[in-house]
Protein backbone atom coordinates (compact mmCIF):
# COMPACT_ATOMS: atom_id res chain seq x y z
CA UNK A 1 0.00 0.00 0.00
CA UNK A 2 1.29 3.38 -0.93
CA UNK A 3 0.43 6.75 0.59
CA UNK A 4 -2.23 7.56 -2.03
CA UNK A 5 -4.09 4.31 -1.38
CA UNK A 6 -4.00 4.86 2.37
CA UNK A 7 -5.19 8.45 2.00
CA UNK A 8 -8.09 7.56 -0.31
CA UNK A 9 -9.13 4.66 1.94
CA UNK A 10 -8.99 6.82 5.06
CA UNK A 11 -11.02 9.63 3.49
CA UNK A 12 -13.53 7.10 2.13
CA UNK A 13 -14.06 5.50 5.55
CA UNK A 14 -14.26 8.87 7.33
CA UNK A 15 -16.68 10.39 4.81
CA UNK A 16 -18.83 7.26 4.84
CA UNK A 17 -19.17 7.51 8.63
CA UNK A 18 -19.76 11.28 8.60
CA UNK A 19 -22.36 11.08 5.84
CA UNK A 20 -24.25 8.27 7.55
CA UNK A 21 -24.22 10.26 10.80
CA UNK A 22 -25.56 13.33 8.97
CA UNK A 23 -28.42 11.35 7.41
CA UNK A 24 -29.29 9.75 10.76
CA UNK A 25 -29.11 13.09 12.54
CA UNK A 26 -31.28 14.79 9.94
CA UNK A 27 -33.89 12.03 10.25
CA UNK A 28 -33.93 12.42 14.05
CA UNK A 29 -34.27 16.18 13.66
CA UNK A 30 -37.12 15.72 11.19
CA UNK A 31 -39.01 13.50 13.61
CA UNK A 32 -38.52 16.03 16.43
CA UNK A 33 -39.45 18.92 14.09
CA UNK A 34 -36.13 20.65 14.81
CA UNK A 35 -33.87 22.62 12.51
CA UNK A 36 -32.74 20.39 9.63
CA UNK A 37 -29.45 19.77 7.85
CA UNK A 38 -29.58 21.37 4.39
CA UNK A 39 -30.02 18.98 1.48
CA UNK A 40 -26.99 20.48 -0.25
CA UNK A 41 -24.86 19.38 2.72
CA UNK A 42 -26.22 15.82 2.56
CA UNK A 43 -25.67 15.62 -1.20
CA UNK A 44 -22.28 17.34 -0.99
CA UNK A 45 -20.98 14.90 1.59
CA UNK A 46 -22.35 12.03 -0.47
CA UNK A 47 -20.47 13.37 -3.49
CA UNK A 48 -17.20 13.77 -1.57
CA UNK A 49 -16.57 10.02 -1.16
CA UNK A 50 -19.48 9.59 1.28
CA UNK A 51 -21.92 8.02 -1.15
CA UNK A 52 -21.92 4.66 0.58
CA UNK A 53 -22.72 6.28 3.93
CA UNK A 54 -25.49 8.30 2.33
CA UNK A 55 -26.98 5.21 0.72
CA UNK A 56 -26.83 3.26 3.97
CA UNK A 57 -28.37 6.25 5.75
CA UNK A 58 -31.21 6.37 3.24
CA UNK A 59 -31.92 2.66 3.57
CA UNK A 60 -31.45 2.18 7.32
CA UNK A 61 -33.11 5.41 8.44
CA UNK A 62 -35.66 5.45 5.60
CA UNK A 63 -34.73 9.06 5.01
CA UNK A 64 -34.98 11.12 1.82
CA UNK A 65 -36.29 8.12 -0.11
CA UNK A 66 -39.24 10.07 -1.56
CA UNK A 67 -37.04 12.68 -3.23
CA UNK A 68 -36.22 11.57 -6.76
CA UNK A 69 -32.92 13.43 -6.84
CA UNK A 70 -31.69 11.67 -3.69
CA UNK A 71 -32.80 8.30 -5.09
CA UNK A 72 -30.85 9.03 -8.27
CA UNK A 73 -27.79 10.92 -7.04
CA UNK A 74 -26.86 9.14 -3.79
CA UNK A 75 -26.59 5.63 -5.37
CA UNK A 76 -24.61 7.19 -8.24
CA UNK A 77 -22.25 8.82 -5.74
CA UNK A 78 -21.95 5.48 -3.90
CA UNK A 79 -20.84 3.77 -7.11
CA UNK A 80 -18.40 6.56 -7.93
CA UNK A 81 -16.98 6.55 -4.37
CA UNK A 82 -16.47 2.80 -4.46
CA UNK A 83 -14.92 3.02 -7.92
CA UNK A 84 -12.46 5.65 -6.70
CA UNK A 85 -11.31 3.41 -3.85
CA UNK A 86 -11.04 0.37 -6.12
CA UNK A 87 -9.10 2.44 -8.65
CA UNK A 88 -6.71 3.60 -5.93
CA UNK A 89 -5.95 -0.02 -5.06
CA UNK A 90 -5.85 -1.18 -8.66
CA UNK A 91 -3.49 1.51 -9.92
CA UNK A 92 -1.28 1.34 -6.85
Amino acid sequence: MNACTIAVSTVFIAMTAVTFALFASDKARAVKKERRIPERVLLGCSFLLGGVGGLIGMLVCRHKTKHWYFCLLVPTFAVLSTAAVVAAFFFE
